[in-house]
């Protein structure tokens, strides 16, 4: 393995925005370690990657809730895939939509477990691992519910609301090396995250986008790659990024047959 190859890890690789993150950070000729829950896709993924850019990849198949899980798939690393100078922490999920009143804990601790312990989790075995010379990049992925918060969201909110939180906390904290900390904070993109939200139902999932454009996986993924190429003495703190017809996270206006 070629040591002066850059080296970055995503985690929920499995399937929109991480894996559209894989594919751009892959043209660009990292090594990557992909992670997520569904082996079969990172799999798939991994020797797509490899065919189509020559690049290494390394396929971690894991739960970010599961911090066990975490800390080995990190300490099993082989020496050659220690230095990993790009982190992009983009594992997360919404499940339900219902009133506070009327939501399941069971969801909202999936939500919580994975929004904020696992990004905390996967953070912590990762950090000590990356370079101390400047080249080093976290990027989480936020959303536009970290900024403002909509009906029937409150805890999903508050899940993305803490990721921006622990973004801006880690910048202050990591600036020492300085490892630079950046997050990118999406409105509708359309990937499975409706299909999970609602359980499934293709087509309670499949209303969410219609009647305007909404954004797609790549666009999160370019935005990605913009932060990751500024020279080092600039750090692109966040970005906020909406589809044109969503001018706040709760108002989307939707063209009329």
């Amino acid at each position: 393995m070629n040591n002066s190859t850059p080296i970055a890890m995503i985690t929920g690789a499995g399937s929109g925005i991480g894996d559209a993150i894989a594919r751009a950070l892959a043209r660009a000729s990292y090594n990557l370690i992909i992670t997520g829950r569904r082996g079969e896709r990172l799999e798939a993924l991994a020797e797509a990657l490899s065919a189509e850019h020559q690049i290494q990849v390394r396929v971690c198949v894991l739960d970010v809730r599961n911090r066990a899980a975490v800390n080995a798939c990190v300490a099993e690393l082989p020496d050659g895939w220690r230095n990993i100078s790009v982190l992009v922490n983009n594992a997360g999920l919404a499940w339900g939509l219902e009133p506070i009143d009327e939501g399941d804990p069971d969801k909202w601790d999936a939500m919580m477990d994975t929004n904020v312990k696992g990004l905390l989790y996967v953070s912590r075995a990762v950090i000590p691992l990356m370079p101390k010379d400047g080249s080093a990049h976290i990027i989480n992925i936020g959303s536009i519910a970290g900024k403002e918060v909509y009906a029937n969201g409150a805890v999903y909110c508050a899940s993305k609301f803490a990721v921006d939180a622990l973004s801006k906390g880690m910048r202050i904290d990591l600036a020492k090396y300085p490892i630079r900390v950046g997050c990118v904070h999406p409105g509708a993109v359309e990937t499975e995250f409706s299909l999970v939200r609602f359980d499934g139902d293709e087509t309670r999932a499949s209303k969410v986008y219609e009647g305007f454009e909404n954004l797609v996986a790549m666009d999160v993924a370019e935005a990605v790659w913009f932060m990751l190429n500024r020279p080092p003495h600039v750090n692109i703190n966040e970005l906020t990024i909406m589809p044109t017809a969503q001018p706040a996270a709760g108002i989307i206006h939707r063209k009329t047959v």
